[in-house]
């Protein structure tokens, strides 16, 4: 009842003012727009006919104050959302003619005089009045539905994104999986190799037979390390097993030269001492600087150059992908920049990852893989 609070307090300054009190037909009309509003949403029309008329009788009886007007304009703004648009026309006509005819056909209501008839001019502002109100509720439904619709739009475009890069880190995570499933061919054929060498070689050649045994030590350390870092993405193919080594940081200036064949100049420097890497970060780092790579001959436009750095700090080792292309912003809004992936390797490793557009213009892909985690 808010409204009908407003209607009160405006009109009983009206009444300080004016000197002129209400009776009980006065508060009845005073009130009788706001009790209308109770049921504007079942019965917007009739909701809005009461307050009509409920306005019409008090502006043309004498009592004080305009303030019992507000509840008509509420209910026309409900009626007009509500696409009652007949119900609200016969009103509004039924209702100017009313204020126009009402002391002019009826000398007074229940015993209480009516005011002067409106001139000329006052019709005509109240005709206007009545029209900007018309217009002002159609526009507020106009632009309720434009919110709704935005609304809608952008739920449902939240939901695409959320799709999608749930269907990115599923495959990034088939990819992981895939990449454990060559680790594990590799290092198991390798196992399978040196214990047929061991077993052959176990009396007439101990010392062969026990660098063997060292060899399946070392490669099934590595293996169980490859198990522990990416199990939970366990996936194994029934794909023949591998018999070369997974790619890691010493096979970059490969992904330069396809890049270069592509039409992407790269350019490559190492700061720090290269080492060996635990296998699952050195093919990590591999790979974000492949994806990287491939994200600026998608997304950084015909003439980009790109620059790859590679810094090895005692406890980590950070790789950085930098390119002066235009369209860096593009690339990582649009949700085909694969940077979801890449930032999955990386926190997967206890690391981080960076992407977003460069200040001097284009876009950087910059991860800190901690070599701690990876060991």
């Amino acid at each position: 009842m808010f409204i009908g609070l407003v209607q009160f307090v405006v009109t009983a300054i009206a009444t300080q003012v004016q000197d002129v009190q209400l009776d009980a037909l006065g508060y009845t009309l005073l009130f009788a727009g706001p009790a209308a509003l109770t049921i504007r949403r079942q019965a917007p029309v009739l909701a809005f006919a009461v307050a009509t008329a409920a306005a019409v009788l008090y502006l043309r009886l004498p009592y004080p104050g305009d303030a019992v007007v507000i509840s008509a304009i509420v209910a026309l703004f409900v009626a007009i959302r509500a696409e009652k648009r007949l119900g609200v026309w016969l009103t509004v006509v039924v209702g100017y003619l009313g204020y126009l005819l009402i002391g002019r056909v009826v000398d007074s209501i229940a015993g209480h005089p009516t005011a002067a008839p409106p001139g000329p001019v006052q019709a005509i502002v109240a005709a206007v009045w009545v029209l900007v109100a018309i217009a002002l509720a159609e526009a507020n439904k106009v632009r309720r539905e434009q919110f709704a619709q935005m609304a809608k739009v952008r739920a449902e475009e939240a939901r695409a994104r959320a799709e999608q890069e749930r269907r990115q880190a599923s495959e990034e995570r088939l990819r992981i999986a895939q990449e454990l499933h060559d680790v594990l061919g590799h290092h198991l054929s390798l196992i399978n190799v040196q214990a047929g060498v061991g077993l052959h070689l176990m009396d007439s050649q101990p010392e062969q037979a026990r660098a063997a045994l060292s060899a399946i030590k070392e490669a099934s350390a590595e293996a169980l390390r490859e198990v522990r870092s990416v199990l939970s993405a366990l996936n194994p193919r029934d794909e023949a097993a591998p018999r070369t080594p997974a790619k890691g940081l010493d096979r970059v200036g490969d992904l330069v030269a396809d890049a270069a064949a592509a039409g992407l100049p790269v350019s490559t420097e190492v700061t720090g001492v290269a080492r060996p890497l635990p296998p699952e970060l050195d093919r990590a780092a591999y790979r974000i600087v492949r994806e990287a790579l491939t994200n600026v001959r998608r997304h950084a436009g015909t003439g980009a150059t790109a620059q790859v750095l590679i810094e090895y700090g005692e406890s980590a080792v950070t790789v950085t992908v930098d390119d002066d292309g235009i369209t860096g912003m593009v690339s990582t809004m649009d949700g085909g920049s694969g940077i979801p992936g890449m930032r999955e390797r990386a926190v997967a490793l206890g690391g981080e990852l960076f992407a977003g557009p460069r200040p001097g213009g284009g876009f950087r892909v910059r991860a800190r893989l901690p070599i701690g985690e990876a060991t």
